[in-house]
């Protein structure tokens, strides 16, 4: 559009010489201001002017303020609206004049219709209006269209398009005529306005008319066919959200097919409009032009009033159209002749996959999108985005979830939404990976807000907005713990062209660029050269980057779609199916299985169809891996021999889950127990595939899994696409590795919560749980109804099947003698054999080399924490390899040379899934340690403190948190199980075999777990234990309880040095020759008093414990009791001092007597030194006086405490502790010091109470109350565990105990805060016989006595 007035800003500065900036007005420049542009009279104008009215002023002036001047209502708007719009208009011309470099952008592609194209509002067309250039390039003419009033829109329309058309045909030329665009002097040239357009039909209907009237009817055809139909480009807001606005275009292509040689002429006003006006003929013809494209402009070479040299010019073009014809011929052939054939396809395929040429072998484990604002007309180009493993898509289309790409994928997918700032890093980085489930399904972040929880950022203001969080987004994904380096791939899929140097797909491009960096993990895919184009030269303007290596340009997305979907085999794409009754199945959805993400579900048709290599799969697994699904479906294709079938493989099948599914209960369970490595966990998947018909089959994925979210999925399997069925078919749930039972049924407890709150009935069993659980028992037990057990000793059917095996694996393989997993199980668990195999393998096993480090740190760790692993990652790091292909044809454990048949790799599905590296099978990993350790002198402590010194095995890198869980467990773990657990069993072997090396391992744990309390605390328990060092374990425990002041385990540390203490005090202090001084007595009670309150801190923080545990579903932590029972260890030690002191010396039967009567507050201290009439002992009373408080109330204190811990182990005991092992460790201890206790205060037999007949009723009574406390069967929980436990005939001493109680009902027990008070007199007509019936009966009345 051609220049045709002045910009009035400028013109108006140049009329009153204002400044430029309004906020340098002086109060003469407003007041000139108000009158140039007549918004008021003189008047008005005097008064801001006498108000001192300037610049600055006025930009804060609003209608009140001008209303109190006295300016009337109508010139107050006025000076308000003109000074906004002079304001916009300076902000406007700035924009557009500063950042134009900034927003340029290309033109909608032309002659096309159908691309996902779209305009950005202000952004600058990079094509200026031209004149015609090499015929096949494009000119262009832009048009505002915004001023033209609505009814006159059509007819400008129409007109601007037939001139431009007529002269671009004339001219040969191609061209496009855009509505919409603004020009100078108010825009900038090419400047992106748009226009709102109502009704588009209408447009295509009016230039379709006007084709028709205004060409003459020879070239109406033609017109047609070079004029296309217009098109309707979006124009999104600058934050890319969508508006109401379009620039319309019209593309003019004059092939020479069409044009020829002619020439086209036009009328200036539609033919027939003409003829209505009874205009004749010669008037019409009058009225003909012939426009051809001039420079900027469409000039008309008739119409040049009556000049000779314009007709003359007509003329000579029309002479010379024949030329200009053959030219655009020539143009035309050439262009053709410049198309090439691309070959960008197979490039694809090779960046995509990292060179294998296939999705289900790629290079890559894991896949970033990156992607801007799609187009409706793409979605259907990208199911390929469907199929791919992506761990997380940056979208920076704030739409996209409304009507975009985002909604696209949710329909089908399973995502995960965020926004950028749930990646910072506020917490442990496994621990935020986890709740954004990162690796487990999509994670979608919208980079440029959602419309809904954060509003879109334009591109000028994005990156001070949201950049800082986004970037956090690229660091966290990029970091080493969270995604394999190397092998995840970063894809840019521009969706939108990037035209603007502020965009922020560009920002983020050089945010990965930087972490990766380079460009070798960066994939950039455009739909068309032209967006290309703008995308390199951004990033190459930027950055001295030229991507064109790294990036797809040349094929549509059509071609792409149909390119990465042919990369998958037919068995990844194909579907899936539940079985359902009567032999039918139903399809399941993969957003549905992806909704169930705590299960690996097996599915009816798993495996089919597939073209995995057979090979490489059993030899992994004959190798010491874990069993796949495909090798239970290729040992069932024809030529190969069956799944080798366990013996209690049939037993299970037909004999333990049908007697399960007769039981009338919703969810059942039964556990298969194995010793490691013994194929438990191989037998249970092998029944699970052949129930995969009958039974809806999943494994849960994790055991750390939130319990009630599995139950809830469960549940959702059993129901998918058969609610409405009365007989629904079963789940069968596989559990591996639960470390103990409570897990099974916390989560059987889970699943039946879900039944009933679903309401769903059912009389027969719906979920069976299969626990597969390792045992550390080695001696078989016979199977029962609910528990099955695998040994490590095969049967001769098992044997001679092994055999067989073998014979056909030698036939297919030539390195069988290398499949130690297999020939480990074949050789029947020979210990020769793997001492054999682990002896030539390590030989000439060199400690200095990295490859043996890792080596003997697996085997460490394989040995003492089942399940160890190191990942791939790490080990890559650690050995500074190249990072290897997923899927390359060497496999990752080569890399360990000769060692390579020990190890293993498999899947860890953990808070992050990553591919890690194991020992074969756990007596390998033995019988290595023990070579290490005797033939190369290779120590468990030098390989432990390496591993706990070498940072590298620390740093960011995938599996680090588990890593360190388990280094962590190996040194606390304690196995109950053994006589000797003061320490785990690394420890101890340290201390077997390297006695003192111990202690540096210790310090290397603290340094390394320095922030680690339990570490702390196991430092502190080896120095009182071990060292005898209490001033060091004081200052361990300190720390300890520095980190965890809330921890009951903590606090009994800091109790148990001080009792320790008091222990090694009375050891050492050589009673035998040095008797009990005043002094010694002083220091002991004490120390001994220290000891209580300590225990007394731990009991009330272990109250605080059990209470936050309580709304806590899964945690089953026991209740602590070791501070009840600790203050009865120190109260024993007290009675013991108390022994050794003369005044209550044991040998003296009435002195013994005394300190009985005392510590059962009978008597006081004071009675006692009063009535010490020789006063041989009056040192030591002083002494006892001041720790009164501790002595005289002892008795009571211990009773108080048995009574606790006896109704914890028989009430609550089930509730907070299955951990059988150290209940009866507990028990053992709590009964030694009560036999102590006993012995002191309740001498008395039940046959002597019952048959004397010389006793008075107050020594019967006192004497059978003794009897009962003895037997703890003086309170209910006591009785019970008593009546429980004893022999029938203690059980009848009890009870004829209690029935004379019964009788004597107004007496009240000495030592009990219970009164026995007789409520039921038909207690008393119970006879004696049947001493069941009485036993029940007689707890039934103590309960309600009790109450």
């Amino acid at each position: 559009m051609a220049e045709q007035s002045q910009n009035k800003e400028e013109a108006q500065a140049r009329q009153i010489e204002l400044p430029a900036e309004i906020k340098s007005w002086t109060k003469d420049h407003v007041k000139e201001w108000v009158l140039n542009e007549n918004l008021v009279d003189t008047a008005d104008a005097d008064i801001l002017h006498g108000q001192n009215i300037e610049g600055r002023s006025l930009l804060l002036l609003d209608k009140s303020d001008l209303r109190e001047l006295g300016i009337t209502l109508g010139p107050a708007k006025l000076i308000l609206c003109k000074r906004d719009e002079l304001m916009q208009l300076k902000k406007d011309k700035v924009v557009s004049q500063g950042s134009q470099s900034s927003r340029l952008c290309k033109p909608y592609p032309f002659h096309r219709y159908h691309d996902a194209y779209r305009y950005k509002a202000n952004s600058i067309l990079d094509v200026t209006e031209s004149g015609a250039s090499n015929f096949i390039e494009p000119c262009h003419e832009f048009k505002l269209f915004t001023h033209t009033e609505e009814e006159n829109k059509m007819m400008k329309f129409t007109y601007e398009v037939v001139r431009f058309g007529a002269a671009c045909m004339n001219s040969r030329t191609n061209g496009t005529i855009h509505f919409g665009v603004g020009d100078l002097p108010d825009f900038t040239h090419g400047q992106i306005v748009g226009v709102v357009v109502l009704d588009k039909e209408a447009f295509v209907n009016g230039l379709h008319q006007a084709k028709e009237g205004h060409f003459e009817h020879k070239h109406i055809e033609a017109a047609k066919k070079c004029i296309k139909t217009p098109r309707f480009v979006q124009v999104l807001n600058p934050d890319m959200t969508s508006s109401e606005k379009y620039v319309i275009e019209v593309d003019i292509v004059p092939a020479y097919e069409i044009c020829q040689e002619n020439d086209y002429h036009v009328y200036s006003v539609i033919k027939r409009k003409a003829k209505k006006k009874n205009q004749d003929k010669d008037k019409v013809e009058e009225c003909k032009l012939f426009f051809v494209r001039d420079g900027t402009s469409s000039r008309d070479l008739p119409v040049q009033t009556s000049q000779k040299k314009p007709c003359e010019e007509y003329k000579k073009f029309i002479e010379d159209i024949k030329q200009l014809s053959q030219l655009r011929r020539e143009a035309e052939k050439k262009h053709l002749t410049d198309l090439k054939g691309s070959v960008q396809g197979s490039r694809l395929s090779e960046m995509l996959t990292g060179g294998s040429q296939s999705l289900d072998k790629s290079h890559f484990e894991r896949y970033l999108l990156i992607t801007n604002k799609s187009h409706v007309m793409q979605l259907e180009s990208l199911e390929f985005l469907l199929e791919m493993n992506l761990t997380a898509v940056l979208d920076f289309d704030p739409e996209s979830e409304k009507n975009g790409l985002c909604k696209y994928f949710a329909e089908q997918r399973r995502i995960n939404t965020h926004l950028p700032k749930h990646y910072k890093i506020t917490e442990a980085v496994e621990d935020i990976a986890e709740k954004l489930k990162i690796t487990k399904n999509t994670s979608w972040v919208f980079c440029n807000g959602d419309t809904k929880a954060e509003m879109p950022s334009d591109p000028d203001d994005w990156l001070t907005e949201k950049g800082a969080s986004v970037r956090d987004v690229v660091s966290f994904l990029c970091r080493k713990d969270v995604l394999p380096q190397k092998r995840f791939l970063v894809v840019f899929l521009l969706l939108s062209s990037v035209n603007d140097r502020m965009d922020p797909l560009l920002e983020s491009f050089s945010m990965f660029w930087q972490e990766l960096g380079g460009t070798e993990q960066i994939l950039c895919i455009c739909e068309n050269e032209r967006a290309f184009t703008c995308w390199n030269d951004l990033i190459e303007a930027r950055y001295g980057l030229n991507i064109s290596a790294r990036s797809i340009s040349e094929l549509s997305l059509a071609e792409i779609n149909g390119t990465v979907l042919s990369l998958w085999s037919d068995n990844r794409r194909s579907s899936r199916f539940l079985p359902c009754g009567g032999a039918s199945r139903v399809l399941l959805r993969k957003k549905v299985e992806e909704c169930l993400d705590t299960l690996s579900i097996l599915c009816a048709n798993q495996c089919e169809g597939g073209t995995e290599e057979k090979e490489s799969l059993e030899a992994s697994f004959y190798k010491g891996g874990k069993v796949s699904w495909w090798n239970f479906y290729l040992s069932e294709q024809p030529g190969s021999m069956p799944f080798i079938k366990r013996d209690k493989y049939d037993f299970i099948k037909d004999t333990i889950i049908p007697e399960l599914l007769s039981l009338r209960q919703a969810c059942v369970y039964f556990s298969l127990l194995h010793l490691p490595g013994c194929g438990g966990t191989t037998l249970a998947k092998h029944i699970m595939w052949s129930l995969k018909d009958t039974f809806r089959c999943a494994v849960l994925k994790d055991t750390a899994d939130n319990f009630a979210e599995v139950a809830r999925q469960v549940v959702e399997l059993l129901i998918y696409e058969s609610a409405e069925r009365s007989a629904r078919l079963p789940v069968l749930l596989m559990m591996d590795d639960f470390e103990e039972l409570d897990a099974v049924y916390d989560l059987k407890r889970h699943i039946d919560d879900q039944f009933v709150k679903r309401d769903l009935s059912s009389n027969c069993p719906q979920v069976i749980l299969l626990n597969c659980m390792r045992t550390e028992s080695w001696e078989q037990t016979e199977a029962t109804k609910d528990t099955v057990f695998i040994g490590n000793n095969l049967s001769e059917l098992e044997q001679m099947q092994f055999q067989k095996k073998l014979e056909e694996i030698e036939k297919t393989y030539k390195n069988a003698d290398t499949f130690y997993g297999f020939m480990i199980m074949k050789k029947n668990f020979s210990r020769e054999y793997i001492q054999g195999v682990a002896r030539n393998t390590l030989k000439n096993f060199n400690f200095e080399s990295k490859p043996a480090q890792l080596v003997a740190v697996l085997t460490l760790l394989n040995v003492y924490c089942k399940g160890a692993v190191l990942s791939v990652s790490l080990c890559e790091e650690f050995l500074q390899l190249q990072t290897k292909p997923c899927y390359a044809s060497q496999k990752f454990e080569d890399e360990f040379g000769k060692f390579s048949t020990l190890l293993t790799c498999c899947t860890v599905e953990a808070k992050v899934v990553y591919e890690a590296i194991r020992s074969i099978h756990p007596r390998m990993a033995e019988c290595c340690l023990q070579e290490l350790t005797t033939t190369y002198n290779v120590s468990r402590a030098e390989i432990l403190n390496m591993l706990l010194t070498d940072s590298m095995f620390y740093e960011c890198t995938q599996g680090k948190d588990k890593l360190m869980q388990d280094v962590r467990n190996m040194l606390l773990k304690r196995l109950h199980s053994e006589e000797e657990s003061r320490f785990s069993p690394v420890i101890h072997a340290i201390i077997k075999d390297t006695p003192g090396a111990e202690e540096m391992v210790l310090h290397n744990a603290a340094k390394r777990f320095d922030k680690d309390a339990i570490i702390s605390q196991l430092l502190a328990r080896y120095q009182y234990l071990k060292k005898k060092d209490f001033r060091q374990a004081k200052e361990w425990a300190r720390k300890a309880k520095e980190i965890s002041r809330e921890s009951s385990y903590i606090s009994d540390t800091s109790a148990q040095v001080i009792k320790h203490e008091l222990k090694h005090a009375i050891a050492s202090s050589k009673e035998d020759k040095d008797p009990m001084t005043p002094e010694k007595l002083r220091d002991y009670l004490k120390i001994a008093c220290s000891a209580r309150d300590a225990f007394r801190e731990t009991q009330d923080t272990a109250k605080k414990e059990i209470a936050l545990r309580a709304k806590v579903n899964r945690d089953n932590t026991p209740y602590n009791t070791a501070g009840y029972l600790g203050e009865i260890q120190v109260a024993v030690i007290i009675m013991d001092i108390l022994e050794k002191v003369p005044v209550f010396a044991e040998v003296n039967p009435v002195r013994h007597n005394i300190m009985e009567q005392v510590l059962s507050g009978k008597i006081t201290i004071q009675d006692v030194w009063w009535n010490d009439k020789k006063q041989g002992h009056a040192q030591y009373y002083p002494v006892l006086e001041e720790f009164s408080d501790l002595i005289c109330n002892l008795k009571s204190t211990m009773k108080n405490l048995f009574n606790f811990l006896d109704a914890f182990f028989v009430n609550l005991g089930p509730r907070y502790n299955q951990r059988d092992k150290q209940k009866e460790r507990s028990q053992q201890e709590l009964f030694k010091c009560f036999h102590r206790y006993v012995e002191l205060f309740c001498n008395s037999d039940a046959i002597e109470f019952l048959t004397s007949k010389n006793l008075n009723m107050a020594t019967e009574i006192l004497k059978g109350w003794k009897f009962l406390e003895n037997h703890k069967a003086d309170t209910l929980s006591g009785l019970l565990d008593s009546l429980s436990n004893k022999t029938s005939e203690p059980q009848i001493y009890l009870y004829q105990c209690h029935w004379f109680y019964m009788n004597h009902d107004h007496w009240i027990p000495p030592c009990s805060g219970q009164k026995l008070v007789r409520t039921l007199q038909e207690i008393s007509n119970l006879g004696t016989g049947e001493a069941t019936n009485r036993t029940r009966l007689l707890v039934v009345r103590l309960y309600y006595l009790h109450l």
